[in-house]
């Protein structure tokens, strides 16, 4: 009589690369977290710190609606108010690509993408998101935090005095990370523990997110 085959559970584990190649690991079993260690072009970085400087509101959404025959997003009217600010292009260049590369990467139709100025922690306890996968970059100021798995216990994320303070995780302002959630299929109880970082009273962050929504 033979044994009955026990599938086991692949190893919970981040991976990290130096181009952009390595977001196609968040395609695999077990990996939740793909880290593209990049360095935001000069010329970009400048563009986000000046905006950051401003101390102009800036909290806009959109949903992109894709094709297979679009060339590339329509992202015009995206912090159109600083249009005329040197390296706008760029910056707008790069969104653009990194909205293409997503799509491309999920076979997406549609996407969220949302651009914010914030001066306070949006989200500043460790949490999940009830999404299949979202990306974060940071382009001007700190980066999102994370923890790797089993650092944590799950059942506390709402409690502040659980968090592990020595062991979280720094995404560096201008790297490219893709989270996976909860609703990614076979991630279910596995989705990045992540929060947003705390800023002193005269610091600033401007982050995108892009999200897969069909």
């Amino acid at each position: 009589m033979l044994a009955p085959v026990i599938q086991l559970r692949p190893v919970i584990r981040p991976a990290f690369g130096e181009t952009p190649l390595i977001l196609t690991d968040i395609l695999q079993d077990g990996v939740n977290l793909a880290l593209w260690q990049r360095q935001l072009p000069l010329h970009i970085a400048e563009f986000g710190a000046l905006l950051a400087s401003l101390n102009e509101p800036l909290a806009e959404s959109l949903v992109l609606e894709l094709d297979s025959e679009q060339a590339e997003p329509d992202l015009r009217g995206l912090a159109s108010g600083f249009s005329d600010l040197e390296g706008y292009e760029g910056f707008i260049a790069d969104v653009s690509w990194l909205v293409s590369a997503f799509a491309c990467l999920l076979g997406a139709k549609r996407i969220g993408v949302r651009l914010r100025l914030l001066d306070k922690a949006m989200c500043p306890r460790f949490h999940v998101d009830h999404v299949p996968v979202r990306l974060i970059t940071t382009y001007a100021g700190i980066g999102s935090q994370w923890l790797r798995e089993g650092v944590m216990d799950r059942r506390k994320l709402s409690q502040a005095d659980a968090e592990p303070e020595a062991r979280i995780e720094q995404i560096h302002c201008g790297e490219v990370a893709l989270l996976k959630g909860e609703k990614w299929h076979g991630n279910e109880g596995f989705g990045v523990i992540h929060r947003s970082p705390a800023l002193a009273a005269n610091q600033r962050r401007l982050i995108l997110t892009l999200d897969w929504l069909a």
